[in-house]
């Protein structure tokens, strides 16, 4: 619990600990994946299920843009819709993840549609919309800061997956070159927001509360994976079965 009022830096630095803790690279079917430890089912699965994650973005983006009042607030919240959803048809986040789930061998028409998501995937992504939806501004715009860790998992699955996995090239991994770009820009202004908005301890514990949530949220879909997966390889009715 924050008893005192944090400066604005041991606000940082108490998000920065979370994310030390708490961030999804930490978890074992990450290590897995980086390492070329999966085969290509695995891998698959695990590009279906994120698809969903991915899918789900603008619509959460949607629903926060629908309540901030502010038109500065807007403005700079809706280049994450344009980011996902691009600027006309075959552009954007969604259509690159696309090629990434193209690339490996999946039915494009299957992705879209969502067959074989895991019930998990669903319940802990449809969980984060609805968080971004109901709650204050304030924690909707903490819950995004998981941003500020991503650069350094982009950079080693980037690396990791290209030198491990033969059906993985550079065009098929696009999606996280332009992450590398757009997550720090995100992550910037939203540090910088609750930083100055969260005026009380109440907020920010708010804040610290957002952060975790959104970690757990993310950790829950790998948790699905590795079940269904790896270990102890139970895959859900109506779960995608690899080949």
């Amino acid at each position: 619990m924050v008893s005192r009022l944090l400066a604005p830096d041991e606000l940082e630095a108490a998000l920065r600990r979370i994310g030390a803790e708490r961030y999804h690279n930490l978890h074992p079917f990450h290590r897995l994946l980086h390492d070329g430890k999966l085969d290509r089912g695995q891998v698959r699965a695990w590009a279906l299920n994120r698809y969903y994650y991915q899918s789900r973005i603008p619509l959460k983006d949607a629903a926060f843009l629908s309540r901030a009042e502010d038109p500065a607030l807007r403005r700079e919240w809706r280049r994450r819709l344009e980011d996902h959803d691009g600027t006309e048809p075959g552009t954007g986040g969604i259509a690159r993840w696309l090629a990434l789930t193209d690339g490996l061998g999946l039915d494009r028409a299957d992705v879209e549609a969502g067959r074989g998501i895991l019930p998990a995937t669903r319940f802990a992504v449809d969980a984060y919309v609805r968080y971004v939806r109901d709650m204050p501004l304030l924690p909707a715009v903490a819950s995004s800061l998981t941003e500020l860790f991503s650069p350094n998992i982009i950079s080693e699955r980037v690396e990791g997956m290209l030198r491990h996995y033969n059906f993985i090239s550079p065009r098929t991994l696009e999606y996280f070159s332009h992450r590398l770009e757009q997550a720090p820009r995100d992550s910037d202004f939203a540090l910088d927001y609750v930083k100055r908005e969260a005026r009380t301890p109440e907020q920010q514990e708010q804040v610290l509360d957002a952060l975790r949530f959104k970690c757990d949220v993310l950790w829950a879909q790998l948790d699905a994976l590795h079940h269904a997966y790896v270990a102890p390889g139970l895959i859900p009715p109506g779960g995608y079965r690899p080949a």
